[in-house]
């Protein structure tokens, strides 16, 4: 009977281990699954973070890139705004207005050329200068000073001038009546017929001392 009582006592011993041993293991089973989850949620949560702080740098960069161009737009806005001072190149026959006066001697014509456009523009040379008469097409044309050419600047509104040289008539005769001529400024290809009331000796010499000067010479 002893001997039967200690088998049982053992086998119950025995039960007990093998159930705490059974509970140790769900326990750490359950544990290491709850360490698991935690840890993976941790990691979401820092995974998100970076996410995050990256999508705002993303932002960031964007905002600045949208500042820059508008500030390119805005300069590029400005450019080009001189007050209809900026220099445009050769005055054109269209942006000149041409009159004429009396010059310091007798038989000298000045004439003015007044920049009538809206920017400033530039001069330097020679016109050309046709003289008509009304008895016929034909005419003769002014040759050139050996006066130096100065670069001449015209701001909107300005005028600058130009002397043109022809011969007293003291032959005695009618002589010829100039009623017209025709300008063309420096490096240009169009003219201006402007009205005139000249009168020349008939001679070859007459017409040989014709001149013109430069623009932007002789009285201003």
């Amino acid at each position: 009977m002893r001997s039967k009582n200690l088998t049982l006592a053992a086998l119950a011993l025995a039960a007990g281990l093998s159930l705490t041993a059974c509970q140790g293991d769900e326990d750490a089973t359950a544990s290491g699954k709850s360490s698991g989850s935690s840890s993976g949620s941790s990691s979401s949560s820092s995974s998100s973070s970076s996410s995050s702080g990256t999508s705002g740098g993303s932002g960031a960069t964007d905002e600045n890139t949208a500042g820059g161009s508008d500030d390119s737009a805005a300069g590029e806005a400005d450019e080009g705004s001189g007050g209809g001072q900026i220099t445009t190149g050769t005055c054109k026959t269209a942006d000149l207005d041409f009159s004429t006066s009396h010059g310091m001697g007798e038989g000298d014509l000045l004439v003015a050329l007044k920049n009538t456009g809206g920017d400033a523009c530039s001069l330097k040379g020679f016109p050309g200068v046709d003289l008509k008469a009304d008895s016929g097409p034909g005419g003769l044309s002014a040759g050139r000073s050996k006066l130096a050419a100065p670069a001449v600047a015209l701001k909107s509104g300005e005028t600058t001038r130009f002397t043109l040289h022809t011969p007293r008539n003291d032959t005695g005769g009618s002589g010829l009546d100039i009623t017209t001529i025709v300008v063309t400024p420096p490096n240009e290809t169009h003219s201006k017929a402007l009205p005139v009331s000249l009168n020349l000796p008939v001679s070859d010499k007459a017409v040989a001392t014709v001149t013109v000067d430069p623009v932007g010479t002789g009285k201003q």
